[in-house]
């Protein structure tokens, strides 16, 4: 009897020993996109956990547009349902400034921010105060079938226009054996097919607002843009093109499907290797298509990790983004999948590894393509916004999805070029009226 009442106090001890130890752990929601990188740092969690067994990650990974209203949500709610959220160029500096997001200061001296390109710490602050640290950085390029060109006696330029682009598309789309001429982003989303259509714009001469903040859809300049981009996706991209995003576009070219792709840089790693991509031996890469002007023909982006204010977990979620965006984890990539896919366009020293370069035959076009991207200057007309593929102001967000879906619907062919084109100036000037940018 008394064996049997001290088992069960042994038992009850150690229940409790472990109770107490769970209780210990900090959770830390993370909120992040659904993309191969950030997958890929899901999966390398582990190897953070065993450093930190105080620190319990849980992840909820979601869909490009269905994450950027969870967060926007939870963050003007003082919601505190996320520890970290994966913020971007846009985000940083807007929800830094109304004090939303947690200063990314008191840094370890290993982290190295003097090893980030400045451009990339820029875009992530708000006068002067870092807010976000980045996971990667990426311009967009075009990726082509080597091969392909080859056959058909084709030769793609350092910088190709749209209207090479729309030749090559044409001699290289055959639809009976599912290879199209052209992949391009269809699905509507401010971050989605507005990244990709603004670039576009922007080659055409277009620009979102004037210098007294007036929209200019209806003038020539998104007129030709957006006619160019629906005739061109129309007659020579795959079926379906109005529901296809990044990774629906990756998956097709991966799979052989696109002889051209114009999208992030941040492909590169995942076209070229041969465990996920059917064509990885015969991709090529050139600068995103200029038209009129090369200014803001490439976008400039960066995934970052941040921390909400609303967080109750402050400490352990700064100390997973550190090691998210430290060179050490960089080292755990290349350990694990290859100095390849190591998260590109952040830090001198990864384009100063002459391994690197050797391994990723994307690296010198990506260092390129971010190096031209300029948020200051980024349209043939003057502007009053900074920016390349978004306009940094608060009012943007919504007006962008509003005007995506618009050009969505004219490519599913739901509605034409010139009605989709004067519902996005009455909207966006509405909003902006509502926003009192002007005087009268």
């Amino acid at each position: 009897m008394n064996n049997k009442r001290y088992l069960s106090a042994v038992m009850a001890v150690g229940m409790t020993a472990v109770a107490s130890s769970a209780m210990a752990a900090t959770k830390v929601t993370i909120g992040t996109v659904n993309n191969g990188d950030m997958v890929r740092m899901q999966g390398l969690s582990d190897e953070f956990e065993k450093l930190h067994p105080d620190i319990d990650l849980n992840w909820v990974v979601l869909e490009e547009n269905v994450l950027r209203q969870r967060l926007t949500t939870d963050i003007a709610t003082d919601g505190g349902q996320f520890d970290v959220m994966t913020i971007g160029m846009y985000e940083a500096p807007i929800w830094g400034g109304k004090e939303w997001l947690t200063p990314m200061g008191d840094l370890p001296s290993d982290y190295d921010l003097a090893d980030i390109f400045p451009s990339v710490l820029g875009g992530l602050s708000s006068d002067g105060t870092l807010y976000a640290l980045p996971f990667y950085a990426e311009s967009s390029m075009t990726f082509y079938r080597k091969d392909l060109f080859e056959a058909n006696g084709l030769s793609m330029p350092d910088q190709p226009s749209w209207d090479q682009m729309k030749s090559f598309a044409e001699q290289l789309h055959k639809p009976q054996e599912e290879q199209y001429g052209i992949c391009l982003r269809g699905k509507a989303g401010w971050g989605e097919n507005m990244a990709l259509v603004t670039t576009m714009a922007n080659a055409f001469g277009a620009r979102w607002f004037d210098e007294n903040w007036k929209p200019e859809f209806t003038g020539e300049e998104w007129g030709n843009a957006v006619s160019f981009y629906v005739d061109l996706l129309g007659n020579y991209g795959p079926p379906g093109a109005s529901s296809n995003g990044f990774n629906e576009n990756l998956a097709l070219f991966n799979s052989g499907k696109c002889a051209m792709w114009v999208d992030a840089t941040v492909a590169g790693s995942f076209l070229t290797d041969e465990s996920q991509s059917r064509v990885a031996e015969h991709v090529g890469f050139a600068l995103a298509p200029e038209q009129v002007t090369s200014k803001g023909s490439g976008w400039l982006w960066s995934w970052a990790l941040a921390v909400p204010v609303s967080s109750d977990a402050k400490e352990a979620a700064k100390t997973f983004i550190t090691w998210a965006t430290s060179r050490a984890y960089s080292q755990l990539v290349e350990e694990t999948y290859g100095i390849a896919n190591v998260p590109p366009g952040t830090r001198t020293s990864t384009y100063d590894n002459v391994e690197y370069l050797e391994a990723a035959p994307f690296a010198t076009r990506t260092l390129e393509a971010i190096g031209n991207a300029d948020p200051n200057d980024s349209t043939l007309n003057p502007s009053p916004y900074v920016g390349v593929q978004f306009a940094a102001i608060p009012e943007f967000q919504s007006i962008a999805t509003q005007v995506g879906k618009l050009i969505s619907g004219a490519l599913a062919g739901s509605m034409s070029v010139d009605h989709a084109l004067k519902a996005a100036q009455s909207i966006t000037l509405r909003e902006m009226t509502r926003a009192r940018y002007y005087s009268n």
